[in-house]
């Protein structure tokens, strides 16, 4: 009988700390799918953010690093330029990524970086007990704010991509979920694609991934999946924003009103 399905080796095999439905489990293992795929354990550096993946470094089985609070993609370019033939993956969350962080995230991508950054956006502060994030959606109720995010008091929420979408210098930008299969594949093959490029040289490679976190937002699994799909989706379109493995110029580097595919 053939083998469908095996534990990932470059995953550790013991229990995470996640909450039951949150999606940073998901996408460890679709990392580490990834990494055994592409054989590429012993080439991989990964740095933990300041959050709810701070110990991600237990669960995927490569050499790491943890970075101070939003300073994953400034750690991430100083082990890229001193070991120029690892692979290096800043892995982080929408609060490390988008507040603490946000100058880093957006002067690594406009350096263009020869990293991948793979960015879990929930739309809350997960370790800290559900506050307000860049990402919660306008109306949102959070820890910070009983009656709804509003706008005119803190603004939009950030939109990543395309944000970094209005750089010259990134090559890959795509934004995925993980409420169900088919995302959770696209997610996989979007990864693969972002480690592929930086393998090759290409440049700065940049996955989104929506992701659900059901105890802050206090719903269940079910619930927090369909929530992702109705209520963040359409705020955070789906789809590849840049695949230009041969880069732009800062003409056509303009943001864009849409995505190029779902």
């Amino acid at each position: 009988m053939s083998k469908k399905y095996e534990f990932p080796k470059s995953m550790n095999d013991v229990p995470t700390h996640y909450c039951g439905g949150c999606g940073h489990g998901i996408v460890h293992k679709l990392i580490a799918q990834v990494i055994d795929e592409m054989n590429i354990q012993q080439d991989v550096l990964l740095v933990a953010p300041v959050g709810c993946a701070v110990y991600a470094y237990n669960y995927i089985n490569v050499d790491s690093c943890e970075a101070a609070h939003g300073r994953a993609p400034a750690v991430a370019t100083g082990m890229k330029r001193v070991h120029p033939d690892k692979l290096v993956i800043s892995y982080q969350g929408d609060g490390d990524l988008l507040a603490i962080g946000t100058g880093e995230t957006v002067h690594a991508a406009n350096r263009g970086e020869n990293i991948t950054v793979i960015f879990i956006n929930n739309a809350i502060y997960g370790m800290t007990g559900g506050q307000m994030a860049p990402t919660s959606l306008v109306g949102q109720v959070t820890k910070t704010t009983p009656f709804g995010r509003n706008a005119d008091e803190v603004g939009y929420p950030i939109r990543a991509c395309e944000l970094l979408n209005t750089l010259v210098e990134p090559k890959y930008i795509e934004r995925c979920a993980v409420y169900d299969v088919p995302h959770i594949n696209k997610t996989k093959a979007a990864i693969k694609k972002a480690l592929t490029y930086q393998k090759e040289g290409k440049g700065y490679s940049f996955v989104e991934v929506l992701s659900m976190c059901p105890t802050n937002w206090g719903v269940a699994p079910t619930v927090a999946a369909d929530w992702v799909k109705d209520q963040m989706e359409p705020y955070y379109p789906l789809g590849v924003f840049r695949d230009v493995p041969g880069g732009v110029t800062p003409e056509a580097a303009t943001p864009v009103a849409g995505v190029v595919t779902k």
